[in-house]
């Protein structure tokens, strides 16, 4: 089966929507199926797949309307593309492309029948910018992107409109999502749209093997790298896009608490994004700068490595389509922290971690000193984390059931 991925997002332009995508079409290619993605330009080139080739194309760097002008290059492609090698199926990743209701019946009459993964949308991304200004995080107004979110998204709602009416099926990567979209965008009687949630690459986000000397060796020497090597010490770890809506200037405030109570506790924030000269503004006011570390991004590798040394993560996100950070900890043998909203209690329960109240300081800094003061509860829960990403959110599930949906409709 020759299958074309539309998305703006791929390695090396990383992100929720590119690492899920850049595992899933490795999973696919190992299967002997041949993959395209279409995705927009930029510097630096993929890690290399099998069975996957990437096709760049031009795109207008606008904010929001990135996603129309990568839309109509993407189609252009496509066209080409199919003239040549013949496509079974198209996989849109939306919302960041926006194809109207014409574009896709084009592509389902000239081309292939069409898969649309609703990873989230535009409305909800502006309800979590809007929680995040009245929290008062940094730069909910600054940054182009998210103005941009704040004035269009009614516009741009649009084109997730059109992708629900015009795709041969939809899938949604959570319940929440799903229902989010079927409240916002009221679809048609016959919509379908399945669940089907993000797979984790089990074999790169696992847990340290267990009485292996250089995994201990390589643990403690990330540990120290935060101040962090002394055996009554607690590492935190936050990881995302610094950007408003994923809560950090909130997540500072209380770790400030946090830390007053438990003094030997750092906290690490791994993240690309324009924030991190006033989040590390923030740190030095409350007098915290000396537990708090902020990287602007590492390796996939790095980040697997961190995942497992730290004791706990915590997710302050005001808004996601799933939130691929508690899985990959999970996946980790890492307990998570989170919200008590959108998707993530579907992730994360007492079990595997705790949830608190989303936007209540108090509510968080408690969670967080309740988790760290049992280190065998800690284990515990990162045990059974471990065990639910397996069972219910590995890589193979999702992307065997990505491959049935395909069958349904390329039959």
């Amino acid at each position: 089966m020759h299958i074309a991925m539309l998305a703006s997002e791929y390695p090396p332009r990383w992100g929720g929507m590119a690492s899920t995508l850049f595992h899933l079409c490795g999973y696919l290619g190992k299967k002997g199926h041949k993959v395209t993605v279409i995705t927009r330009s930029g510097k630096g080139e993929a890690p290399p797949l099998e069975g996957v080739d990437v096709l760049k194309v031009r795109w207008l760097k606008l904010p929001m309307e990135f996603t129309r002008s990568y839309g109509r290059t993407a189609w252009k492609a496509l066209e080409k593309l199919h003239a040549v090698n013949p496509v079974d199926v198209v996989h849109v990743h939306a919302p960041m492309i926006s194809w109207s209701e014409k574009q896709f019946e084009r592509c389902r009459s000239r081309v292939a029948p069409i898969v649309t993964t609703l990873h989230g949308s535009w409305l909800g991304e502006r309800d979590g910018l809007v929680m995040a200004k009245r929290l008062k995080e940094p730069a909910a107004w600054a940054n182009p992107n998210d103005i941009a979110i704040l004035l269009t998204a009614k516009h741009y709602a649009r084109f997730e409109r059109a992708a629900m009416r015009g795709s041969d099926i939809c899938y949604a990567i959570s319940h929440d999502s799903r229902n989010d979209f079927r409240t916002r965008y009221d679809p048609p009687d016959d919509w379908k749209c399945p669940v089907i949630y993000t797979g984790i690459d089990t074999e790169m986000f696992h847990p340290w093997p267990q009485d292996d000397a250089d995994s201990v060796k390589r643990a403690r020497e990330i540990r120290e790298r935060y101040d962090a090597g002394h055996a009554d010490s607690i590492l935190l770890l936050a990881v995302g896009r610094l950007a408003a809506r994923k809560g950090y200037s909130n997540l500072l405030r209380g770790f400030k608490r946090v830390h007053a109570a438990s003094p030997r506790c750092r906290l690490v924030i791994v993240g690309r994004g324009h924030l991190k000269k006033r989040l590390s503004l923030q740190a030095a006011r409350d007098g915290i700068s000396d537990a708090v570390h902020i990287e602007s991004g590492m390796p996939f590798e790095d980040v697997a490595a961190l995942y497992r040394s730290a004791d706990l993560v915590v997710f302050p996100s005001f808004y996601e389509g799933l939130g691929l950070i508690p899985l990959e900890s999970m996946s980790s043998g890492t307990p998570v922290v989170t919200v008590d909203h959108g998707p993530l209690p579907e992730l994360v329960d007492d079990s595997v971690g705790a949830l608190f109240t989303m936007g209540v300081e108090q509510s968080m800094v408690q969670t967080i000193l309740n988790e760290i003061s049992d280190r065998d509860s800690l284990k515990q829960k990162g045990i059974a984390g471990r065990k639910r990403v397996i069972d219910s959110f590995s890589l193979v599930q999702e992307s065997e059931q990505v491959l049935e949906l395909y069958g349904l409709i390329s039959s």
